[in-house]
């Protein structure tokens, strides 16, 4: 039965997920923290910074994890396959439409009206996060990774990977 829940958790997310890992985060992370209860806001924000460090899609690489947290190596597999099944099976199965109609106004009409949507999920779950940081480590330790964070990645332009590791570093030592 765990198979079929850690199937379904990944599934799911990975055919609502349109636009890839940044879409489907909030739909995992509804999955696997409200509905199945494997992990806290806490747990799951620390698995996606972990995600996010290593090089590779950050969908698979929770699945990964999490079905090898919920499931053994068969769970990690399942989790994996999970994600990754319905875009292979759509690229399969819509390859020639999808290369007929690639031009459409309608199509490019459609991918412009997505992407609100993605920034608003985005936006619930940087929310989610900021509260889930504060009531743990309090305001001004969250205020502090966030403020200093935005200043390197984005006035002196240090890669997101570098700013990742110094926060995890800066927990480590700092918030431990």
């Amino acid at each position: 039965m765990i198979y079929w829940q850690i199937f379904l958790a990944f599934f799911i997310p990975g055919i609502l997920g349109y636009g890839g890992g940044p879409a489907s985060i909030p739909l995992i992370e509804n999955e696997v923290v409200d509905r199945y209860g494997w992990l806290t806001v806490n747990e799951f924000s620390e698995v996606l910074a972990l995600g996010n460090a290593l090089p590779g899609p950050i969908a698979t690489k929770m699945a990964g994890y999490i079905g090898f947290q919920q499931g053994g190596i068969l769970g990690a597999i399942v989790g994996v396959f999970a994600v990754v099944g319905p875009s292979l099976i759509l690229m399969i199965a819509l390859l020639g439409l999808l290369m007929k109609y690639k031009e459409s106004p309608r199509v490019k009409r459609m991918t412009t009206l997505i992407r609100p949507v993605i920034a608003v999920l985005l936006g619930v779950m940087t929310y989610d996060f900021f509260f889930s940081a504060y009531d743990s480590v309090g305001l001004w330790q969250t205020l502090f990774i966030g403020v200093v964070s935005f200043i390197l990645m984005e006035k002196l332009k240090v890669h997101p990977a570098y700013v990742i590791v110094g926060a995890l570093i800066y927990g480590g030592l700092v918030l431990a």
